[in-house]
């Protein structure tokens, strides 16, 4: 759940509550309750000490929940501590019990042949929303504007999904949909390779709200062609059909319907702000990202389109990745639409 491009959607974590009695908890324990079921259980080091003191900071002790572009959230331990040894590095299938005793919490988590406990007296959600219209990631080749739109709306459902509506404005809510839109999700167009791709149930079938959504982009990019053949998807929702359209996507008539839909992606999340990782390294981010419009004011006056994107690390829980800045060149051909990716 933390760190996918796509996911299959929450199920109730059957392996450690019913689902009657997983709908009666606080939010936060479903959480936690949904992480568990998924084998995931992450702690997030706060400093570089040899010990388990590294995890809890100011009485806190935070466990990753979910981390993208979109947002970085976590779940946190209230006034807690831990004993036994926790396996930062562990992957395999994990078993968990939560108990209570007056006003503490008692988490233990088995790692194998390894035992960590954690004593807590509150659990709550800490959420980070940034702006993800500028950030790019190019790990499959082929129409990347294409495979760019797909993740983003891949990550804002996450955010939607497992986060909550509240963290998502009115726009995003209803951008949301597109993943149930085929010729537009990993099914045609899909971000990340085959093996890291989490399936979703039905990935083929439209929904009609995704299909609405993409008639009233169509509609206001004024590409009435595109609107009639959603017409016949909404009908014939068959997977010859979303092929049809997710060509149409790249051609260059068509190619106000994917500006419009991008457009409109940097209008819900613009509200949201960039990530800052300290003076310095904010710096040397900035030099890239000049670098690039330097080049982008190049391109324009020769004619060409371009955007500055760039990938980023997280902020907590920061993983390997580090900063890169790159430029898409827009080819507009009489057919076809393409883009060449420059890294600076």
């Amino acid at each position: 759940m933390n760190t996918g491009n796509n996911t299959a959607g929450k199920t109730a974590p059957e392996r450690y509550v019913s689902e009657k009695a997983f709908e009666e908890l606080p939010d936060a324990f479903q959480k936690l309750a949904e992480l568990l079921g998924e084998d995931q259980f992450e702690l997030v080091a706060v400093n570089e000490k040899d010990s388990q003191d590294i995890y809890v900071q100011d009485g806190e002790i935070r466990l990753v929940y979910l981390m993208n572009d979109a947002v970085e959230s976590f779940l946190v331990f209230g006034n807690a501590r831990m004993t036994g040894v926790y396996k930062p590095d562990y992957e395999e299938e994990i078993l968990a019990d939560l108990s209570h005793q007056g006003r503490e919490y008692i988490l233990v988590v088995h790692q194998d042949d390894s035992v960590v406990t954690l004593f807590f007296e509150t659990l709550t959600l800490e959420k980070h929303l940034y702006d993800y219209s500028q950030i790019g990631h190019f790990w499959v080749k082929g129409y990347e504007y294409l495979r760019q739109l797909e993740y983003r709306l891949a990550i804002l459902r996450d955010k939607y999904d497992y986060i909550g509506g509240d963290s998502c404005n009115a726009l995003e809510e209803k951008l949301s949909a597109l993943v149930e839109f085929p010729p537009l999700n990993y099914c045609c167009y899909p971000a990340v390779p085959e093996k890291y791709i989490v399936p979703r149930e039905d990935p083929w079938i439209p929904s009609e709200r995704a299909v609405s959504v993409m008639e009233e982009i169509a509609h206001e990019a004024g590409d009435r062609t595109f609107v009639r053949w959603l017409g016949i998807y909404r009908r014939f929702p068959f997977k010859w059909v979303a092929r049809k359209l997710a060509g149409m996507l790249h051609c260059t008539k068509h190619i106000q319907v994917t500006m419009c839909l991008s457009g409109k992606l940097q209008e819900a999340s613009a509200g949201y702000g960039d990530r800052s990782f300290g003076k310095e390294a904010d710096e040397q981010l900035k030099v890239l990202v000049e670098k690039a419009r330097g080049k982008q004011a190049e391109l324009k006056k020769q004619g060409t389109e371009s955007e500055v994107l760039r990938e980023e690390p997280f902020i907590i829980a920061r993983d390997s990745l580090g900063f890169k800045v790159y430029l898409m060149k827009w080819n507009k051909g009489r057919k076809d639409c393409t883009v060449e990716i420059e890294e600076m």
